[in-house]
């Protein structure tokens, strides 16, 4: 009997779509293909990769309409923000065709009488894409298009929650007309998924979630001497200077701490302020938090939508009434947010003082609508501060010195530092993470070595 999954909308708490999970033989049958069609890709030259990569992204753009709503179903978004996520998704995917020809380019050393020498970079072969709900779209983009650009086929296993997307990619490859096989969409479960990484067919295996599958995505790939690369979430940290413009602070940090119901790797979690501006900062803070309208996603005035599923909202509450009972106040009455029901997977945002790192909700990553903010002395008790985590994927610095950002930026253990801004990827820039943040790069040129093998050529024509 072929095991089905049912997808459990947010926002209702239904079954909104059900599929069968691949069995053996479709699983096989998509191995056999990518392998095959990757095969004769490989030899296609940049521009008519480009050619198939930005047909694709422009059909899958044309499905706006449908997927804006069908986000909303699966994974709580509110609607009015949909259409961001396919404006940053066309953002990365053009960006990295843009700068195929440049990071896919031969490596010429200084030129030798008789000799030809260079460096040049081959396909993998077969890439799997293990992707998450919480961006569905952007994530998974951040592999798929450059795998494809590289040379290699295509794998994706997107999360459950969000199993609709792998749907949309496919037909997008579909619209695009990209050579049979090339791309396949697969519904796995763990099991499953694990057995595909063992199977020595794939050659790179790039997943974004949680710590411990990240550790059974390296416990899979054991002994298959192929890539893994992770990104595994964060507990990210900002840090106001005195010298900080408040206000734009205050709107930002706000933003970056509840955008998405605060499901993002890189959503701010925790935030440090000098202590001369502390009072006006939470202050600002709070009266800002207090403007956002919790409720149905698919409601065009909601700015606040349902987190993924109850357990994961009752997960935050837990952290929330841990911090109180070891002393810290909550400033958020969420009475004030009628669509917050215990229970429920509606979550009304929570600001949290008289914070300490004995508090699970600074150390652990909450992936929801909560933020610590602590007063510190100065630049050394907030660096101390920001780096006392497992996690590093980014934090943010929100002062008007550049110096002072570039000095301190170099002192913090993240991945991306960024100043007056957070919550933002940059595909100019490698996304990478460091300590329980994960391990490799997408974007950026950078992103393309991690999809790509070298091949020394070392020809003597003169003999």
């Amino acid at each position: 009997m072929t095991a089905k999954v049912q997808l459990i909308s947010p926002v209702d708490g239904r079954v909104y779509v059900e599929r069968e999970v691949a069995d053996a033989a479709q699983v096989e049958q998509a191995l056999t293909a990518a392998a095959s069609a990757q095969a004769s890709w490989q030899r296609r030259s940049l521009s008519e990769r480009a050619a198939f990569c930005n047909a694709a992204v422009d059909a899958m753009l044309s499905m706006q309409a449908d997927i804006v709503p069908e986000l909303a179903w699966q994974m709580g978004r509110p609607v009015r923000y949909g259409a961001g996520e396919l404006r940053g998704f066309a953002e990365r995917a053009r960006h990295m065709i843009a700068i195929a020809p440049q990071a896919l380019a031969a490596i010429e050393p200084e030129p030798k009488a008789g000799l030809r020498r260079y460096i040049k970079r081959e396909p993998l072969g077969t890439v799997l894409v293990v992707a998450p709900w919480n961006y569905p779209y952007l994530t998974a983009v951040n592999t798929i298009i450059p795998a494809l650009m590289a040379g290699n086929s295509v794998i994706l296993k997107h999360a459950s929650q969000t199993l609709l997307v792998g749907e949309r990619f496919a037909e997008a490859m579909r619209l695009a007309h990209l050579p049979q096989g090339l791309f396949h969409n697969l519904l796995l479960n763990h099991r499953q998924t694990a057995a595909l990484i063992a199977s020595g067919r794939v050659q790179q295996v790039n997943f974004t979630g949680s710590v411990e599958a990240g550790k059974a995505m390296e416990s899979a790939a054991t002994g298959r001497f192929i890539g893994v690369g992770l990104e595994l979430g964060g507990k990210d940290p900002a840090y106001v200077r005195a010298d900080a413009n408040l206000e734009h602070a205050v709107e930002n940090l706000v933003d970056g701490s509840f955008f998405n119901s605060g499901q993002s790797c890189c959503a701010i979690e925790r935030v440090y302020v000098d202590q001369r501006i502390y009072p006006a900062f939470v202050e600002g803070f709070v009266a800002l938090t207090r403007q956002y309208v919790l409720g149905n996603p698919l409601d065009e005035a909601t700015t606040l939508g349902p987190m993924v599923s109850p357990s994961a909202a009752d997960f935050v509450r837990g952290q929330i009434a841990e911090a109180v009972k070891l002393g810290a106040k909550a400033l958020i009455d969420a009475k004030a947010f009628a669509a917050d029901v215990p229970g429920s997977a509606y979550l009304a945002p929570q600001v949290l003082v008289d914070v300490s790192h004995q508090m699970s909700v600074m150390r652990e990553e909450s992936f929801g609508p909560v933020v610590g903010i602590m007063p510190v002395a100065g630049d050394d008790e907030a660096i101390a501060l920001m780096n006392d985590s497992p996690f590093g994927l980014s934090a943010s610095l929100w002062t008007q010195d550049l110096d002072a950002a570039e000095r301190l930026g170099n002192e913090i253990a993240t991945g991306t530092v960024f100043m007056n801004r957070c919550d933002y990827l940059d595909p100019a820039l490698a996304w990478t993470g460091v300590k329980n943040s994960g391990r490799g790069v997408t974007l950026s040129p950078l992103g393309y070595e991690h999809l790509t093998r070298v091949k020394s050529f070392h020809l003597r024509h003169e003999v």
